[in-house]
């Protein structure tokens, strides 16, 4: 029985490690962060919030609750090529909408590229060389060649988690009266793992985070490589400004490694990850391969959380492996129609 146990570790790591190989032969800057569908859209419902950061003004988009209510709050973060001008939750999705009409607040923070939206160690810096002329804020091509650009997270430090915890909501509670409590907050890709952060840390403020197609094992063998060439990609962004590897910052943007804080906090938790199938819609060519690829990987992050948190004890959670489902907003858009009764359950 020792040896088939020892054969399947064997089997589930070369498994790993051969996601991560293909991962790493594919446009990275899409994989950790979100494939875009082929139309986007904006919508007049939303309000335009600048508030005033470390980081200079920052836009936010909120969408008011049906019944006007401002107890019931949720955080929608957007993933790793996060634009500037509007988040992919609303040029990709129904999902503002869909809450606001189920009589809960959104707000959708605007920008972020490649910052897992958190509190960096230094701006981003390629080789400790200062930034150039240009924008690092473009949400396409090849962010390679933005690595000496100037702009978001490089002209200045990301200081995300301070905003997310402090200027927004009280900004947001001084205009419109939305609660500063029992928040929840949702993201996709690099937006989850910044989710389960902002509950873990700041419970006064997140009661609820939920996860979709996470990175929720940063530490797992190639996983901090991989990331690394994902950010190159979105931007041109240098993860060791971020966090030196091994360091205690580092390990602050694992949930692995953070995990106990949301057990000890009864965040309440939504952990979502699809299989990997495409559906017809998704089409048959190299962009739906990519996603294949890499909601196995963040399946795979998924799942290696889910025992963590078994082996913790945590039982205030709600997992949903969907048996099919690629890395796409479609999917995603999806896991929100099924998370949404519990969401409008818990918050507020």
């Amino acid at each position: 029985m020792r040896g088939v146990n020892i054969r399947r570790r064997k089997g589930a790591r070369l498994r790993r490690t051969a996601l991560l190989a293909l991962a790493a032969l594919l446009p990275v800057g899409t994989a950790l962060g979100a494939a875009a569908p082929a139309s986007a859209a904006f919508d007049p419902a939303g309000i335009d919030v600048w508030v005033d950061s470390p980081m200079g003004p920052i836009k936010s988009r909120v969408f008011r609750a049906a019944d006007g209510n401002t107890d019931r709050v949720v955080y929608a973060l957007d993933g790793m090529r996060a634009r500037e001008d509007l988040s992919g939750w609303e040029l990709h999705t129904g999902v503002p909408s869909r809450l606001a009409a189920a009589n809960i607040n959104v707000v959708m923070p605007i920008g972020g590229q490649s910052s897992f939206y958190a509190d960096w160690a230094a701006p981003s810096s390629m080789a400790g060389l200062p930034p150039a002329t240009g924008s690092a804020g473009s949400a396409t091509g090849s962010g390679g060649l933005q690595a000496l650009d100037a702009g978001p997270g490089k002209s200045y430090r990301y200081q995300w988690e301070t905003f997310l915890t402090g200027a927004l909501p009280d900004a947001l509670r001084d205009r419109y009266g939305f609660a500063t409590a029992r928040n929840g907050v949702i993201g996709l890709s690099m937006g989850a793992t910044a989710a389960l952060g902002l509950a873990a840390f700041h419970p006064e403020r997140y009661s609820y985070a939920a996860a979709y197609s996470g990175m929720l094992d940063v530490n797992a063998p190639g996983m901090r490589e991989a990331i690394r060439l994902a950010m190159v990609d979105a931007g041109g962004y240098n993860i060791d400004s971020m966090a030196p590897a091994a360091s205690e910052l580092w390990r602050r943007f694992d949930p692995f490694s953070f995990a106990p804080l949301l057990r000890d906090n009864g965040t309440r938790l939504w952990i979502a990850a699809a299989d990997g199938r495409p559906v017809p819609a998704d089409g048959a060519d190299f962009d739906t391969l990519n996603a294949i690829v890499l909601e196995n990987l963040a399946s795979a992050n998924t799942r290696s959380f889910r025992a963590r948190l078994d082996a913790l004890g945590v039982s205030n959670v709600t997992y949903d492996f969907a048996n099919v489902g690629v890395h796409t907003w479609r999917n995603w858009e999806s896991e929100v129609g099924r998370m949404l009764p519990d969401l409008s359950a818990s918050i507020g």
